[in-house]
């Protein structure tokens, strides 16, 4: 991608729209009602690879620590925001959250902003209009170009924040007369985990972060005695003892049904804040963090803020954290389709056990990351036109227990109260949580694996779905086939599979890494060589002296009688000393996970 200019062609650029038509954006950018009071930002302070990441195109686990800075630039960068008058939310290695009226951006930075108005696919597929900040000197959607300001010299671009969207009481659910799911038991046995926690694989010991709307406590947590941590606020967010959505309550449910004995912690969000949000959880260190949010970007180029998300998420996974994100319900899912993260698709499962792709669930080619399939691989997700499918806990009286409690019957409604602090949800919002869970567990099975062995162990061990279509529209509506498709990925997750490749990858011995080469000892100076001596006149022979005479032989000890081994039993053969065996081989595993993979339901962990 080429450098963003700055204040070139104003009159040009003003223009320009999202959606190709001239002129529209000027109209609706002298319609719109105003600026946000607040605005929020990524100011990207200046990277140790020395260009910008709003210039990489692409920022991977590969290339992240090409955009990350020096922590003396990333203090300096961030005394002088707060000097000129930013709110300071957030410092991390890539960038500094900020946050500040209008004005204050259009004096700091020497530039314009710009209220628009563009079409979103916001929840359940749903098509509306959102507004976005936009600052219309540069080419790059949502930069803030520093060169020439008082800024330059620490700072390489500013990101403006994009809003993004869901993918998306009593202790026991209401009853219900249509076929659904329950958490924890039914999500648990769809996803094939009960034989992995009856082996002892629960998620012990696992730290899973979620970035969402929040975390209520409803008693259905309380009673399982499930770790739930304190509610972390991200930047911009409050209130953490409510979920106002009930989004984030619901979704981690599946976490649980999976994962039962993982350290939960939530990271409550603000929407129009994200990446603050997610370095947030980024900082707590978990070896998990699961993501049922995004936006739907179908083609090139990525906006300065998907940059600036881009590089936080590839930092994360270099450090070693496993990331996974929706892959959308008819969105082209953002940042569902990086390639470093698990990208969560959808599996409906009938109650007869037969299994299709998910018609709400996204599957598509990505036209941003070439080569880049989504998704991965699928959790349980219901059907259109709501995906009103697996039962979980919200906080009563919140916006999504009133929106399905609507008294219509399903699929239109969820057929329960609008206060009874329970909904029937799912969408890849679910499905993320659940692959969330399942990569916990691989984690506890065999603590050394890397996020991308993580990726692969559950890729390699889904079970294959062969039926039904993923959600219909240009660039997706496409059918499971045998293998490998862009309908379901790699097929439904299977995480008794799973936990065992990933115990069978920790027996293999890692490769001894090659010890460095000491280096060589420069050549000292030859020393002068000595002159030759005079050979001495040969000394007389001496003569050779009489032989010792011969010690007598001392006598033997008498021999210790042989002990008599023990007789083995009729029918037993005696096992030979044991000697120590050989590692498991690369061809090895590969040959066992066959075998497991053909096992079928009758894996016996």
């Amino acid at each position: 991608m080429p450098p963003a200019t700055k204040k070139t062609s104003k009159k040009a650029t003003a223009k320009r729209t999202r959606s190709g038509a001239p002129g529209a954006a000027e109209k609706i950018a002298k319609d719109a009602e105003g600026l946000p009071r607040l605005i929020y930002a990524q100011a990207s302070p200046v990277s140790v690879g020395g260009r910008s990441m709003f210039e990489m195109g692409s920022v991977t686990a590969d290339t992240a620590t090409a955009v990350m800075s020096e922590p003396e630039v990333v203090i300096a960068a961030a005394s002088r925001l707060q000097t000129a008058g930013f709110q300071i939310l957030q410092m991390s290695s890539t960038t500094i959250n900020i946050a500040g009226p209008a004005d204050l951006f259009r004096s700091a930075f020497e530039c314009n902003l710009v209220s628009e108005d563009r079409p979103v696919i916001k929840e359940q597929a749903r098509e509306d209009v959102a507004q976005f900040v936009e600052c219309p000197d540069t080419d790059l959607p949502g930069l803030i170009d520093t060169a020439g300001t008082a800024f330059a010299e620490l700072i390489e671009g500013v990101a403006l924040e994009e809003p993004r969207y869901f993918m998306a009481a009593n202790q026991f659910p209401p009853p219900v007369k249509y076929w659904h799911l329950d958490v924890p038991g039914d999500v648990s046995l769809g996803c094939n985990a009960d034989k992995a926690h009856r082996g002892g694989s629960t998620g012990r010991g696992i730290k899973v972060v979620m970035c969402d709307s929040g975390h209520f406590a409803h008693p259905y947590f309380g009673a399982r005695g499930y770790r739930v941590g304190p509610v972390v606020l991200g930047p911009g967010a409050a209130n953490p003892a409510a979920d106002e959505s009930g989004h984030g309550t619901a979704e981690s449910a599946n976490i649980f049904a999976v994962a039962p004995d993982v350290d939960f912690t939530m990271v409550k969000m603000s929407f129009v804040n994200s990446i603050g949000s997610f370095n947030a959880a980024v900082a707590l260190a978990p070896h998990v963090i699961s993501c049922s949010w995004g936006s739907s970007k179908r083609n090139p180029p990525l906006s300065a803020a998907d940059n600036a998300l881009a590089a936080s998420i590839a930092a994360a996974v270099a450090g070693g954290i496993v990331v996974v994100f929706s892959a959308g319900n008819g969105h082209f899912g953002f940042p569902g389709q990086h390639p470093d993260v698990i990208s969560a698709g959808g599996v409906f499962l009938e109650s007869d056990g037969a299994m299709q792709a998910s018609d709400y669930s996204s599957g598509f080619a990505s036209a941003i990351y070439i080569g880049r399939n989504v998704p991965d691989l699928s959790g349980l997700v219901g059907m259109r036109p709501r995906a009103a499918y697996i039962m979980l806990p919200v906080e009563p009286g919140d916006q999504i227990d009133v929106g399905l409690g609507n008294g219509q019957a399903h699929p239109d409604g969820d057929e329960t109260a609008a206060n009874d602090g329970w909904a029937a949800i799912s969408g890849t919002s679910a499905a993320a949580p659940q692959l969330a869970g399942a990569a916990a567990l691989v984690r506890q099975a065999c603590p050394r694996l890397t996020p991308a062995e993580v990726r692969d162990v559950l890729m390699s061990s889904a079970r294959d779905v062969t039926a039904g279509t993923c959600f219909v529209q240009p660039d997706m509506g496409h059918a499971a086939v045998a293998g490998p498709d862009l309908a379901t990925g790699a097929g439904l997750m299977d995480v008794a599979r799973a936990v065992m490749f990933a115990k069978l990858r920790c027996i293999r011995q890692p490769i001894t890494p090659i010890t460095p080469i000491s280096p060589i000892t420069p050549v000292r100076p030859v020393t002068p060589v000595t002159p030759i001596v005079p050979i001495s006149p040969v000394l007389p022979i001496t003569p050779i002296r009489p032989v010792t005479p011969i010690t007598p032989i001392t006598p033997v000890l008498p021999i210790t009688p042989i002990r008599p081994a023990p007789i083995t039993p009729a029918g037993q053969v005696a096992e030979p000393p044991q000697a120590e065996g050989l590692p498991l081989t690369d061809d090895d595993v590969a040959a066992l996970e066959q075998i497991i993979r053909t096992t079928g339901d009758d894996l016996d962990l």
